[in-house]
């Protein structure tokens, strides 16, 4: 009989992971590549709790410097209160992983991340968190990120791309005349030529940075059909051109932006939304594959019931605001329950190059637990459970299935 314990933590130790979101960039995007204390200590997390504690005039605080927020953030969330929540515990783990001091001396911290080269700590923290490759947000109509696949990308076979198109969805109107200039013939209503000029611009995009997919970040209120532009730009636009190219389409719902716009990128919030957008998909779009991840705690249960019904719906992560123990533990079961092993059960979605540390590392000390469980049940009915079978789940749950499901 095997040792159960013993070869779950071999294998959750020894499995390259494959993270399928993150908005991490390779070194040929310069500063969009976040790394360090400082970096770690600004990420809107720990932004937003600071400010919770220690609430800032919005003047103030984005007149200040990187390094003036970062000590902010370091005096009120670790210094003036316990740093008990799961974004500052995170931010500790990863830098007793990393060998660092864990001290209140903030400048000794950053005496520490001031000795390596930006390649240098990329490979330190692909070797510690053991992510073989990721998947980077590549967003054309950002203008810094425009101009690097335009003039100075480099490929890194760790970081794999996808094309984001929230723009394109959400705010069509807007960003029309961006469209125009680089060439395209749209126009404000989404008649036939305009939906050619659309596919054509997606073509392009794809032959340019060989996405895995395409995705974008929606609202709970995220409908399809209906009559709006997002609803005729994705069913008359991109769902053919995903098809075209056997590309999934990655829907992340449920945020809703700005609910207080003073925070910037840390004032967005949550909301319930519907399955039955993402049935309706699955059922009229059979030669499509989806990609989905629920920002509500409450959408899970639909989600997992609506992968179980339909094959070409992967659902993935906790993502962003589930990223924490309690939820973790209750999405994981459920899916695992529910759907096995045919599933993505976690992602960074990390923003800053070492969280990638901590977010593997927490959620592996939750997985541990649920596999121990449910394969000590599984060899109480006298079944035959092999090391090889433990391997397989989770090479399986940490981007095996994911890799099945878009070879497809």
């Amino acid at each position: 009989m095997i040792d159960l314990e013993k070869t779950i933590d071999k294998y959750l130790d020894e499995t390259p992971i494959y993270d399928i979101h993150t908005h991490l960039y390779n070194e040929s995007f310069g500063s969009l590549l976040l790394w360090g204390i400082d970096e770690l200590l600004v990420y809107h997390y720990l932004l937003a709790e600071a400010n919770r504690y220690n609430p800032m005039p919005v003047e103030k605080l984005w007149a200040m410097s990187k390094k003036e927020m970062a000590e902010y953030v370091w005096k009120t969330v670790f210094i003036d209160h316990t740093p008990i929540s799961e974004s500052a515990q995170g931010l500790l783990t990863t830098l007793k992983v990393l060998g660092c001091p864990v001290t209140k001396d903030l400048p000794k911290i950053r005496e520490f991340f001031s000795s390596f080269s930006t390649e240098e700590y990329i490979d330190k923290i692909f070797a510690l968190s053991n992510v073989k490759k990721l998947i980077m947000t590549n967003d054309p109509f950002d203008d810094v990120e425009f101009n690097v696949w335009e003039k100075g990308y480099k490929e890194d076979p760790r970081f794999e791309t996808a094309l984001r198109i929230d723009a394109l969805l959400l705010k069509y109107p807007q960003i029309m005349s961006k469209l125009q200039r680089w060439g395209y013939k749209v126009s404000p209503m989404i008649n036939p030529s305009a939906q050619e000029e659309i596919k054509r611009f997606l073509r392009d995009w794809i032959e340019k940075i060989n996405p895995v997919y395409l995705a974008a970040s929606l609202p709970p209120t995220f409908k399809v059909p209906e009559n709006s532009l997002t609803s005729d730009i994705l069913l008359k636009c991109v769902l053919p051109v995903c098809e075209e190219f056997n590309l999934p389409f990655g829907m992340m719902i449920g945020v809703k932006k700005l609910i207080n716009p003073d925070l910037k990128l840390a004032g967005d919030g949550v909301g319930r939304s519907d399955i039955s957008t993402v049935e309706y998909l699955c059922a009229n779009y059979p030669k499509n594959k989806f990609l989905l991840t629920y920002l509500s705690k409450e959408d899970q249960h639909s989600s997992v019931v609506c992968a179980r019904k339909f094959a070409n719906l992967h659902i993935f992560g906790c993502w962003w605001f589930c990223i924490n123990p309690v939820i973790m533990d209750e999405m994981t079961r459920m899916r695992i329950e529910m759907i096995g092993s045919s599933v993505t059960l976690h992602h960074s979605d990390a923003r800053v190059l070492d969280q990638l540390i901590y977010k593997w590392l927490h959620f592996k000390r939750i997985l541990k637990t649920i596999l121990t469980e449910k394969y000590t049940t599984l060899m109480e009915t006298g079944w035959d459970l092999t090391e090889e079978e433990i391997k397989r789940d989770i090479y399986s749950v940490f981007g095996g299935a994911f890799e099945e499901f878009i070879s497809r």
